[in-house]
């Protein structure tokens, strides 16, 4: 059986990648072709997501075994089949490939195709230029409000912290200095 996913992206108007691969194939398989599609490095780190129909996410499947401690299992790319997950037409993924940006590319299932098998996963449509893979930090100065923080207002909660009531070695004068730490095994503990 073959999986016809489309890919798209959020960011770039005509971009569209359409790409089969067989339903027995892993999710590492798909992570490799697609970068090949888009003409990403493979360096970054990943994940692809199961989403519910309206885009939220569920489970995650990591490039790395990662201890996610969620309530989700930690599956890694290499050793979990698509079609563990991919079972329906319309099913939606997001395959996160910036981290620090949370910039993902949108992965629907657009047709199953019974009877047939493939080797190798293939782009069969390539069309509009990627995204960027990662965001540089002038690409991202426009995109923020950060150029309008005024780091001379003092921020919530700093209001009564005055940089010389702390001694030497970094403890406050209010008496919470090298005199009233305990040692391990003390029974005052």
């Amino acid at each position: 059986m073959l999986f016809k996913f489309v890919i798209l992206s959020d960011e770039v108007d005509g971009f569209l990648r359409e790409i089969t691969i067989d339903s027995e194939a892993t999710f590492f398989d798909l992570h490799s072709i697609l970068l090949d599609s888009v003409g990403f490095s493979k360096d970054q780190m990943t994940s692809f997501f199961v989403c519910s129909d309206s885009w939220e996410k569920e489970q995650e499947i990591t490039l790395f075994e990662m201890d996610a401690g969620s309530e989700y299992d930690n599956l890694v790319m290499a050793e979990t089949n698509l079609n563990e997950f991919v079972t329906d037409e319309g099913q939606k993924l997001l395959y996160v490939f910036d981290y620090l940006s949370e910039r993902a590319f949108f992965i629907e299932l657009k047709e199953i195709i019974p009877g047939k098998s493939l080797k190798s996963a293939v782009c069969s449509i390539s069309k509009g230029t990627p995204p960027e893979q990662l965001l540089s930090f002038e690409s991202m100065e426009g995109t923020t409000t950060s150029s309008n923080i005024v780091l001379d207002e003092p921020f919530y909660g700093d209001e009564g912290y005055e940089l010389d009531e702390l001694d030497e070695d970094g403890y406050s004068d209010l008496n919470m200095g090298g005199d009233d730490l305990k040692e391990p095994g003390d029974s005052n503990l």
